[in-house]
């Protein structure tokens, strides 16, 4: 009985996994973009909100046709600017800095659709040392969701990444630019969360390393026989990986190559789907490294991408560009320090081979398929 419970266990915990995932990354996570400008007694605000997160909270979409026409923003302009000033809050010196509107509605494109621009303006009586900012959007109907700042103070050269999420919803603009330690710091962050919520880039990498606990013999797969021979695998896998990214990523920031976004992420969804079919029929079994040393280089731009929506200070680009590299790489440790020791400890029993690798892979690649349908023909998400 347990021949074939085992397996079946394996499938449905891996279907579990992956159902997560999908729902969590079939599209661009839910971000808002604010740009900010510090000025004598006020500071300059566009806000880009993404129209699809304006219709889940507002139902902008009267006719429920399921797409949204300029005339349907249009008549909930003032909807729109009333949610925004609510749920973006400036003071300084213990007083507030009332926001209202500086500028009609506006719609821009981003690589994922279509975006509502706000044009506003917080007056400050006092604007000294710093400016605290209380930003609420979307929280309480998506935790994930992240407001992107660009803040510029007066007279500065360029502006500084600041990034809001549901546990640090109020921060501080400082008037003058941040130490290096911290700007570093902001960096490592952001490089670790996006690792974490780039579930393209982690399934990517675990499709490589599931087999690296095991042995191709007879066309089947059997237990490796030490730790010490998977972990020398997980670590050519990972070092290739790393170090492909890190060239694109590094060659994208500093403006030497640039590819389109849609080709980019097609690609890399493409390549989530080679790696799981790959376990399924161990066309590459001994260089792992060398798939993911190929494909790693497409994933640096899809980085890159993240860096460019945070903003980089032109006057610390190289040590944003460490610190976030540095944090991507802290991120896949981590994933890896939990993966490999699991994985070894399974790695006899048909829950791993069958449950994980197999049909776990199997649904890696369905899932990933339909990612590279959608980006690749721009479908718009469910």
């Amino acid at each position: 009985m347990m021949g074939w419970l085992l397996p079946w266990l394996g499938a449905r915990c891996a279907l579990a996994l992956l159902l997560c995932c999908g729902a969590a990354h079939a599209h661009k996570p839910s971000d808002s973009y604010l740009s900010l400008r510090g000025q004598p007694d006020a500071i300059a605000i566009r806000w880009d909100i993404a129209l699809r997160d304006l219709d889940y909270v507002l139902q902008l979409d009267r006719d429920g046709n399921g797409e949204l026409s300029w005339g349907e923003v249009r008549q909930r302009a003032a909807d729109i600017e009333r949610l925004a000033m609510a749920r973006l809050t400036f003071s300084s010196q213990g007083q507030g800095c009332p926001v209202q509107s500086a500028g009609p509605l506006m719609l821009d494109q981003h690589s994922d659709g279509t975006y509502a621009v706000l044009t506003l303006q917080a007056r400050c009586p006092r604007l000294a040392d710093a400016v605290q900012v209380q930003y609420a959007m979307l929280f309480d109907v998506d935790p994930t969701h992240r407001g992107l700042v660009q803040w510029t103070p007066a007279g500065a050269a360029g502006p500084q990444a600041l990034v809001f999420a549901a546990d640090s919803a109020r921060q501080d603009l400082r008037l003058v630019a941040p130490s290096a330690l911290e700007t570093l710091r902001q960096y490592v962050v952001e490089g670790i969360w996006h690792i974490w919520i780039g579930f393209d880039h982690i399934l990517f990498l675990l499709a490589l390393l599931l087999p690296a606990v095991l042995v191709r013999r007879d066309r089947g797969w059997t237990p490796t026989p030490s730790l010490r021979r998977a972990a020398v695998e997980v670590l050519k896998v990972v070092t290739a990986f790393t170090v492909a990214h890190s060239i694109t990523l590094s060659l994208a920031v500093l403006g030497v190559i640039s590819l389109p976004s849609r080709v980019v992420e097609s690609v890399i969804a493409a390549s989530v789907v080679l790696a799981a079919l790959n376990n399924l029929r161990g066309t590459v079994e001994r260089r792992r490294w060398v798939m993911a040393f190929v494909f790693g280089l497409v994933h640096g731009f899809g980085f890159a991408s993240v860096l460019a929506d945070l903003g980089l200070p032109r006057d610390a680009l190289a040590l944003a560009l460490v610190g976030f590299n540095v944090g991507v790489e802290l991120g896949q440790l981590a994933i890896v320090a939990v993966f490999l020791p699991v994985a070894f400890a399974l790695r006899g029993t048909s829950f791993y081979r069958v449950g994980v690798l197999t049909f776990g892979s199997l649904l890696v690649a369905v899932l990933a398929t339909w990612w590279f349908v959608q980006r690749a023909f721009d479908l718009a998400p469910a």
